[in-house]
């Protein structure tokens, strides 16, 4: 049994690993794409590049790992069942309810793993994330300000600098014009500029000194005079739609989410969409997690029960079942955030109800009986072959 349990486990670990490796690779491929200008206007590494990657990392596997390891159980038993390994076990005696053991103690392994994305991983690549982006795109500003050259990466916005010290990022005889707001046109004249960058707060910004603005809506023509002023640079934009805001939940620490969710104070600093946000992540941190042994024992049975099914077939089938416990996620997820729901009901709801499914089905599925599913669908398989 030892043996048997320790094969079964090295096939479910192969399978993760890969899923897992196809699913990260396609995701950071395309994010990749959305920081395509980032990267295409600034000489970057391979080695910054996927650091980036990294940072990016606990985020997606946080989402990953459910679906991950339910088609890594699901597979595996499916092969097992098609391959009639099952049945020979079964006739040696080892029942269904034996072999349990390497599924369960992969599923809690893989929880174990998501709890650790939810609590810690999550937060810190998402700030050491901020930070290197910023960094970048403050470095992508400096070498756009080049001398004599009209710089419109920026949504919206233009910018001109006779002079530029690409080492301090200071400029002189510096110009903007900001058409970002419709019907307004503004241009900014000033003899001296320099690039600053805050990472805590996720901001570019050009500090201008002793200058002008001219303010035109319309017919109308407003002239300003300073002694500095800034303009902060759309990162969004940028960063082709990318938000980077510190203060979004899904992006906080799990300490961070519990005190401001606990703190009638810091609640009221914000509006009470806010505040349901906030607790609807920390409910999301906590079932994503049990989702991925919930998922887990809600495969086998199904599994056992689809023998014969091939595996192409069975790929499709157990997106189509993920499919169905995403939605539910998400529709606890929309309610719990408009108030309609509360979070704890609206993400638990998937959990429970997919439990309640699996220990159902792996009884069956011991006890070689099939559900009322099952039989309407052989009757649809036999009809579609006489057809």
């Amino acid at each position: 049994m030892s043996l048997l349990h320790r094969q079964i486990l090295k096939d479910l670990a192969s399978l993760f690993g890969l899923i897992v490796g196809c699913l990260l690779t396609l995701i950071l491929l395309g994010r990749m794409l959305q920081l395509r200008d980032l990267f295409l206007s600034q000489n970057v590494s391979v080695w910054e590049l996927a650091r980036l990657f990294m940072y990016l990392t606990p985020f997606f596997l946080l989402l990953i790992t459910p679906i991950a390891c339910m088609l890594s159980v699901f597979l595996t038993f499916l092969r097992m069942s098609t391959d009639n390994e099952l049945m020979a076990l079964k006739a040696s005696g080892i029942g269904l309810y034996r072999l349990v053991r390497a599924p369960l103690i992969f599923c809690l392994a893989c929880t174990m793993l998501n709890f650790y994305f939810s609590f810690h991983g999550l937060s810190w690549g998402m700030d050491h994330f901020r930070s290197t982006v910023v960094e970048y795109a403050r470095t992508r500003t400096k070498l756009a300000m080049q001398a004599g050259v009209f710089n419109q990466e920026f949504p919206g916005l233009t910018f001109y600098a006779h002079q530029v010290d690409n080492e301090s990022g200071k400029m002189k005889f510096v110009f903007v014009q900001d058409r970002t707001h419709k019907d307004t046109v503004v241009n900014i004249v000033a003899p001296e500029g320099e690039v600053n960058s805050d990472p805590q707060k996720g901001q570019v910004s050009i500090m201008f000194r002793n200058g002008r603005i001219y303010r035109r809506e319309g017919e109308k023509l407003d002239v300003l005079q300073f002694g500095s002023y800034s303009v902060r640079l759309p990162l969004g934009g940028l960063l082709a739609g990318y938000g980077i805001d510190p203060n979004r939940p899904s992006e906080m620490s799990w300490a961070r989410l519990f005190k401001i969710n606990n703190d009638p104070l810091e609640l009221a600093k914000h509006d009470a969409v806010f505040g349901r946000k906030v607790l609807v992540e920390i409910y999301k941190r906590m079932t994503l997690p049990v989702g991925c042994f919930v998922l887990g024992l809600f495969a086998l049975p199904v599994a056992c029960v689809f023998r014969g099914l091939r595996q192409q077939y069975g790929l499709i089938l157990s997106m189509g079942l993920f499919l169905v416990y995403y939605t539910l996620f998400s529709l606890g997820i929309t309610l719990g955030e408009s108030g309609a729901l509360h979070p704890a009901v609206g993400l638990w709801f998937p959990n429970v109800l997919f439990t309640a499914a699996g220990v159902y089905g792996l009884r069956l599925a011991a006890l070689e009986k099939n559900a009322r599913v099952m039989v309407w669908f052989a009757h649809f398989r036999l009809r579609r072959r006489a057809a």
